[in-house]
């Protein structure tokens, strides 16, 4: 099984990409900070003697990067089995008083990085692919504080749709994923109980069981929320 992991070196990107390494998978990752993906690949290559790992430094909000990772990928790989269109960057803020760029800047790495990601994957992937794209409950809820992110939060699940819609009748199923607050590095030095958030293996475990479907099923969204509600 051969899978890509966008953004993967921590948080609910890093789970992912050890809950598909423990199933045995191959697994093609990038991130922005190399030491951190040399560091990652060394210790799964480590544990996981037997499978591949690729990594590539990569700015996921801009399209050239993109299709140069996707183009390393193929230089490996004629196949894919599994996407998961995980980059993006929350930058919190009113859309009144958000700095110039800051929408711009979240559409690039939160929606342009999966569209060209996907495009650019799509032709290895074969019946019973499945792509899954990092959706949040600001893809389909307003709350303060949220800006321009949510806006490319709202756009990232209409891409979902739309790509589920066309590609149904091929059998490649498309997942939207949309976590509450989770336990990443968004959330460093906040000052909450570790319960109060949710951990970032729960969303990797709901991917995989989400991935372990039949071919006839498909879960198209999975809302999933902290025990006690949102922050």
């Amino acid at each position: 099984m051969n899978v890509i992991i966008t953004g993967a070196t921590k948080g609910i990107g890093k789970a992912t990409v050890e809950a598909f390494a423990e199933m045995g998978a191959n697994i093609a990752f990038n991130a922005r900070n190399e030491a951190d993906l040399d560091g990652f690949k060394k210790t799964l290559n480590s544990k996981y003697p037997n499978q591949e790992f690729h990594v590539l430094s990569t700015d996921m909000s801009k399209k050239e990067a993109v299709l140069k990772f996707a183009e390393f990928i193929k230089g490996s790989w004629t196949k894919v089995d599994v996407l998961i269109n995980n980059a993006g960057i929350f930058l919190p803020g009113d859309i009144t008083k958000e700095a110039d760029g800051t929408l711009e800047s979240q559409i690039e790495t939160n929606l342009y990085s999966a569209y060209y990601m996907t495009r650019a994957i799509l032709p290895l992937m074969e019946s019973k692919g499945h792509i899954f794209n990092m959706c949040s409950i600001a893809s389909f809820m307003a709350y303060p504080n949220g800006g321009s992110y949510s806006i490319s939060k709202f756009a990232l699940l209409g891409f979902s749709k739309v790509l589920r819609a066309e590609l149904l009748t091929k059998g490649i199923k498309v997942s939207s994923i949309m976590p509450g607050a989770t336990w990443s590095a968004s959330w460093d030095g906040v000052d909450l109980p570790k319960e109060r958030l949710m951990d970032a293996k729960d969303i990797a475990d709901t991917i995989i069981a989400a991935y372990n479907l039949g071919p006839s099923a498909v879960v198209e969204d999975i809302v999933i929320r902290p025990q006690l509600g949102d922050l």
